[in-house]
Parts: C-alpha cells; sequence; structure tokens
C-alpha cells in the first residue's frame, strides 16, 4: 500500500498531484504510469495480486458472480478486476489512464473483464443503474477533497437497485482537511452516500502504522 512505498516514490505522487491541482487534477495518473515505463514498483497502489481488504470482504461476504454484473473504478493494472471475474462476475474496469488500460491489456490477453479507458466524473450515461456491484477501491481518496462531493455524486449513480458499492478507503476521525494524497475520508464526507440513498451493511477496519502515524483503513459496504 502507499505507506509501504519508498519514500522517493511517495514524494514523487505528492508533487504530481499537487502540480495537477492547478489544471486537471486527474492529469497526474497517466504521467505515473508512463513514466514508470513498465516497471510496477514506480506505482504505489500497484500489488500485482487483488488488493488484501478487497479479498478479506470477498471471503466474508462470499458474493454469487454468475449472470451478475460488477464495475471496478480506477483500477489500475487489473488485479481486482481480474479476482471478481474468476468468481463469475461480467466485470467491466476503468481507468483514466490509457497507460494503465493498455498494461491490463497486456497483463491479461485472454480476460473477460472489458477494460476500458474512462474518466470517472464524465462516464456514460448507459451506466446508470447498470451494475449489480460497484468496488470503489481509493480512487476518491486520491482526488483533492475539494472534488469529494462531485466524486460520490459520479460513483452512486452505477449502483443498480438493491446492489452493493464497497468502498475501500483511509479513513479519518477528524472533519479538518488532511494532508495528502491520499487525502483519508471523513464520517461526514463517507455520510454522503446515506444521504444518496445508500445504507452502510457493514464495515472492517485496519490500522497500520506509516512513518510513526498510525493509519486507519476500512473497507465498507453499501447497498442501495
Amino acid at each position: 500500500m502507499f505507506e509501504q512505498q519508498p519514500e522517493a516514490i511517495q514524494q514523487k505522487v505528492k508533487t504530481l498531484a499537487t502540480q495537477s491541482q492547478k489544471s486537471d487534477p486527474t492529469a497526474w495518473f497517466d504521467i505515473l504510469y508512463s513514466e514508470a515505463e513498465g516497471d510496477a514498483t514506480q506505482i504505489p497502489w500497484a500489488r500485482l495480486t487483488t488488493h488484501p481488504y478487497l479479498q478479506d470482504w470477498l471471503n466474508f461476504s462470499q458474493p454469487q458472480g454468475k449472470r451478475h454484473t460488477a464495475l471496478v473504478i480506477g483500477c489500475g493494472l487489473g488485479d481486482d478486476a481480474e479476482a471478481l471475474a474468476k468468481l463469475g462476475f461480467q466485470v467491466t474496469a476503468f481507468d483514466i489512464s490509457p497507460t494503465a488500460i493498455a498494461w491490463c491489456h497486456e497483463r491479461f490477453p485472454d480476460s473477460s473483464v472489458n477494460y476500458l479507458v474512462a474518466d470517472l466524473l464524465a462516464l456514460d450515461g448507459k451506466w446508470h443503474r447498470q451494475f449489480d456491484l460497484v468496488v470503489e477501491s481509493r480512487t476518491i481518496q486520491a482526488l483533492p477533497v475539494k472534488m469529494r462531493q462531485e466524486v460520490i455524486n459520479c460513483i452512486a449513480p452505477l449502483v443498480a437497485s438493491g446492489g452493493t458499492l464497497l468502498v475501500i478507503t483511509r479513513v479519518r476521525d477528524t472533519d479538518a482537511v488532511p494532508d495528502g494524497p491520499p487525502w483519508a475520508l471523513s464520517e461526514q464526507e463517507l455520510g454522503q452516500f446515506i444521504e444518496l440513498g445508500f445504507e452502510e451493511v457493514r464495515r472492517n477496519l485496519f490500522l497500520s502504522e506509516a512513518s510513526g502515524n498510525t493509519v486507519k483503513q476500512a473497507w465498507i459496504e453499501y447497498r442501495f
């Protein structure tokens, strides 16, 4: 995870994200993937395996994928999308970075996942209420706090009636704006999903140490 990466990579991400806030807050993702030149160790969130918190949720919830659709937001190098496909989900996965999507196709040339280049803030209207499961893993926290309401408003309409939204994110205990990236989510910000008609079903918290500080992370399952 981000806090386990070398300091130089963390600093590069912070610099790119800070610079891009002045023009296009999402432009830095493809810069990072492009400059990695195929080296996944240069991508702080790339694990080349299913994210452990997603795997924890899968183990706990045992979702049935057959005849169900799933969407992975900000899919990165594709491991989470592939995990859902193995469970039988009909998976769509997108990322704003063309380099990341090309990387997915290279890693999984025979995949059943529909990998696409797309912008979360400008998605196809045909995706409205189309997915039984939507996985949002660490995308909201990677975007500036000032964009939080907009981003949540873009995610919420993707979930079908009766569907599940899984959010994997850092969380914080105060409403004070944190240093970032990543920018952990507050309970007030997470509450925006409730305001949009979701019910929190359950959550699992994880504590870790980074630079002498305790980092609180969670998977949170919502039902629409």
